[in-house]
């Protein structure tokens, strides 16, 4: 498996537990992206592809590849990267895929009991299959990762809007709407208002997923108006960033109920 480790946002020093996504490298073995134990991790402040991508060798085959490098989205809105260990191989030694695809909650370690396991007052999340995330390389893949993440959670006929210059919605379902907003700045709080008033329209469950995080007031906003926010890697893998997000994940039908 590959390790948890402890990872503190640099702007609000809340410390996450996190578990670094695992690929397959070409030649078949899993490949995990080796975080720094106690490194310094940076706020994405603005976001470049050549910055977004980290070059490691393959462990078992010698070949070296770029691959996503590891981001968490935290509770205050930002999203920060973990410092990266480039003079380790990336593989995991048992050979092991773990974690591979698995969404991480936004529950701070700090916040949670012995273990790591909520506690029995904590609503536990629905059961579904392992999510398979999508690599995100453009910005038609961001709005194909969040699709993906929706129909994980059990969200039926999930498409992309063709309309979007008009409704303002990237990708929408039976019962669900939401805005995917690639660009490498954050999240505005009129963007998420856009959202949220199509869903009043519609009378739909909104979601709004985000590359390089939310501005305070459109994080606040949202918080006003639950607006369940995610944050968006380059591995695919959506993260709640606020307690709306993490109710959608917990609440939303299981596949077919919708």
């Amino acid at each position: 498996m590959a390790d948890c480790v402890p990872v503190r946002c640099p702007s609000c020093r809340r410390e996450h537990a996190y578990t670094p996504a695992t690929f397959p490298c070409a030649c078949g073995q899993p490949l995990t992206v080796p975080v720094l134990p106690g490194g310094v991790a940076t706020h994405v402040r603005q976001r470049t592809w050549k910055d977004s991508w980290v070059k490691l060798r393959c462990g078992a085959c010698g070949r070296t590849d770029d691959w996503p490098r590891p981001e968490v989205g935290c509770a205050c809105g930002v999203v920060i990267r973990p410092a990266v260990n480039l003079g380790a191989v990336g593989i995991t030694p048992q050979g092991t895929a773990a974690g591979a695809g698995v969404p991480q909650g936004s529950l701070p370690a700090a916040d949670l009991p012995p273990g790591g396991v909520p506690s029995a007052g904590v609503p536990r999340a629905v059961r579904r299959p392992v999510f398979v995330p999508v690599t995100i390389r453009t910005g038609q893949d961001a709005v194909t990762a969040a699709a993906a993440y929706l129909r994980w959670l059990g969200f039926s006929g999930v498409a992309q809007d063709r309309d979007r210059p008009v409704s303002g919605v990237d990708v929408r379902g039976t019962g669900v709407l939401a805005r995917v907003d690639h660009s490498t700045s954050s999240a505005r709080l009129r963007d998420v208002e856009t959202l949220w008033l199509a869903c009043l329209h519609e009378n739909a469950v909104g979601a709004f997923f985000s590359l390089a995080g939310y501005r305070p007031d459109a994080q606040e906003g949202a918080g006003r108006l639950q607006v369940p926010l995610f944050a968006l890697d380059l591995t695919g893998t959506p993260r709640p960033v606020n307690a709306a997000a993490d109710r959608l994940i917990r609440t939303a039908p299981p596949a077919g109920g919708h």
